[in-house]
């Protein structure tokens, strides 16, 4: 008998092992648990939070982003990496300040928010470390939250970006050394990788400058230029020929777009 109740023990244990198993590999990746933070609003006449930031997208309605970029604090920034990245912010625990029912709204990392360790991290240092803050726009964060409100506390995760469209390649630079600033990035928006090939290249890696800025020190003019993106999901999207030969500095070009 004990033998039969040790071997009935064991398939119980095998069968709860498998079943658990089971469900993690039934979980969504996209659904995130919501992690608490902090939001504040800055005023732009034209409903954008800016229109030059730490990511390099410049104006964000040209960008596609518009109203609904946001500023991270140090935490949430990533020294750059977080760019493009989209987030869920919601209002919670504060009847005066949240909106009835705490809706939500999908915003993109496009801003870093420095930290002013001059003022509290509870009265004004908002984005002080290791605070994790979102600076919202005024029309983004009255979605969620009343405008009377100096700081609202919030919950947040980490959703896929829905984008219209294709990813955008804007190229600067000069002579050997050239610029690609990546906008318009689908899935987790996050841009880890970038590869260029030129006509008569074989791929190359690009380095990260700033932001989503990236950049290589190679001539490539007179060559149509293809270019391969890889999120920080490890999905990667090659754009082959997306510049003609004759583009020049200061133009943009939309390749194909990145699905999960």
């Amino acid at each position: 008998m004990s033998s039969l109740q040790d071997a009935l023990i064991c398939l119980i244990l095998l069968v709860t092992a498998i079943y658990a198993t089971a469900s993690s590999d039934d979980l969504d990746p996209s659904e995130e648990e919501w992690e608490s933070a902090t939001a504040t609003f800055t005023k732009e006449a034209n409903g954008s939070i800016i229109t030059e930031g730490a990511c390099g997208y410049g104006d964000l309605h040209k960008a596609t982003y518009g109203k609904y970029g946001t500023g991270l604090s140090t935490m949430l920034f990533n020294k750059g990496s977080t760019c493009g990245a989209c987030f869920e912010i919601r209002c919670v625990d504060h009847v005066r300040w949240c909106r009835p029912g705490s809706p939500s709204v999908v915003v993109t990392a496009t801003d870093f928010c420095p930290p002013n360790y001059g003022l509290s991290s509870d009265y004004g240092g908002w984005c002080n470390f290791p605070r994790e803050h979102f600076e919202m726009s005024e029309a983004a964060f009255a979605e969620i939250a009343v405008t009377t409100a100096d700081i609202a506390p919030v919950q947040y995760r980490r959703v896929d970006c829905e984008r219209d469209g294709g990813m955008r390649f804007t190229i600067t630079g000069h002579d050997n050394f050239y610029q690609v600033l990546i906008t318009n990035v689908g899935l987790d928006g996050e841009v880890a990788a970038v590869k260029i090939k030129g006509s008569r290249t074989g791929w190359l890696p690009m380095a990260r400058n700033w932001g989503q800025y990236w950049e290589c020190s190679i001539n490539l003019k007179g060559q149509a230029l293809s270019f391969e993106v890889t999120t920080s999901s490890g999905k990667s999207m090659a754009s082959y020929n997306v510049a003609p030969a004759n583009w020049q500095f200061g133009q943009t070009f939309e390749g194909k777009q990145i699905y999960g």
